[in-house]
């Protein structure tokens, strides 16, 4: 394997494989990954169609992949619902396991990748050099796209990872019967769950939990019976719901905390630059369109047509007027759901007013994304 290429991807998640297939169609990319394909990954499962065009584009037929159309949202607190309501886009339920085994396929065409972690990144005379196990590679610009947070976070001394965040998330795939054109979101004491079916017809049921109302109960099992079925329509999931994996995932010290899209000379994408909380329903859109903005602005600078600050000033620009807004939203929108007292509020106001649900949820996302 060679040792020089034009651009190194730290992470082989969404972010890095559609960053991958974009730019190895005129430069050489090296991608570092320590985990094989097909794998299931933590994520809500949603995936919002204004990227549809621009996957469409990269050779990802998502009609073909999966048959779930979600077009309906239904959110529940304890005994309370609020009526389901139209989704102003609308999404496929497609797995990780499915969509980045997709898109690796494609990217590996042309893109180099090597099966390891990146655990330092340095820049040096203009040249970045990249240590991966026992291996130095160099780059002439290297992006960040190693997920919510990585021993690269550390490296870097970012700002977000020194505060300790109390988030924790766990995800598994159910059978179980529902509606495939729904996705519903249900809160409980300290945190909130989503429900919706993929590709196969399981059920994909993720939810965020603050540590401190997990750390009470023994195990996962124990919080999911005396926490999570507080709330009705969990306690109805849980009733008949069967496990389709032995043991589910999790992830914990999940921050939601401000990170920067470019750190010193190195571009981060995805999840990398930003978390948005997951009842927004928009962070594989967001990880993807971010991969897009992240290539265009590399291009040009590797095609000699703009600096290389140019270049990190105009994708930080860029992004921060993308997604910025949807972000706050996505952080306002959080706080409501896990307070009691302004759930209620909310629930009185949409009850009055539903036609205010469709806006809310369309602030969190963004419009089609172009090729």
């Amino acid at each position: 394997m060679e040792k020089n290429y034009d651009i190194i991807i730290a992470g082989g998640g969404l972010a890095g494989l559609v960053a991958a297939i974009q730019l190895s169609q005129t430069f050489q990319v090296l991608v570092i990954d320590p985990d094989d394909y097909p794998r299931h990954k933590m994520c809500g499962e949603y995936l919002s169609l204004e990227v549809n065009p621009f996957l469409t584009s990269l050779g990802i037929n998502l009609e073909e992949l999966s048959q779930v159309n979600i077009n309906r949202f239904s959110f529940s607190r304890g005994s309370k619902s609020i009526e389901t309501t139209q989704l102003p886009l609308g999404g496929k339920g497609i797995s990780r396991h499915l969509l980045d085994y997709e898109l690796f396929k494609i990217a590996s065409l042309k893109a180099t990748f090597f099966k390891e972690r990146v655990s330092d990144v340095n820049y040096i005379n203009d040249i970045f050099q990249v240590v991966a196990g026992d291996t130095v590679y160099q780059a002439k610009q290297v992006l960040i796209a190693t997920g919510k947070r990585s021993i690269l976070d550390k490296k870097l001394d970012r700002s977000f990872i020194k505060k300790k965040s109390p988030w924790l998330a766990v995800k598994m795939h159910y059978d179980y019967d529902m509606s495939s054109d729904l996705v519903e979101l249900h809160a409980f004491n300290g945190g909130y769950a989503g429900l919706s079916q993929v590709e196969n017809g399981k059920v994909n049921l993720c939810y965020l939990a603050n540590y401190d109302s997990f750390k009470k109960h023994k195990d996962i099992d124990v919080f999911n019976d005396e926490v999570l079925c507080k709330n009705d329509a969990l306690k109805q999931f849980f009733a008949t719901a069967i496990p389709a994996w032995e043991k589910p995932i999790t992830i914990s010290q999940i921050s939601f905390e401000q990170k920067e899209p470019v750190e010193g000379k190195l571009i981060m994408i995805g999840d990398t630059a930003g978390l948005i909380h997951p009842l927004c329903g928009n962070g594989m859109a967001m990880a993807i369109h971010s991969a897009h903005i992240a290539s265009q602005h590399v291009t040009q600078y590797l095609n000699k047509k703009i600096t290389r600050d140019q270049m990190l000033i105009n994708y930080s620009t860029e992004w921060k007027s993308t997604f910025k807004s949807r972000l706050r939203y996505g952080r306002w929108l959080q706080r409501i759901l896990l307070k009691e007292n302004y759930t209620n509020i909310a629930y009185t106001l949409l009850e009055r007013l539903p036609y205010l649900l469709p806006i809310i949820i369309k602030k969190t996302h963004g419009q089609s994304i172009k090729p």
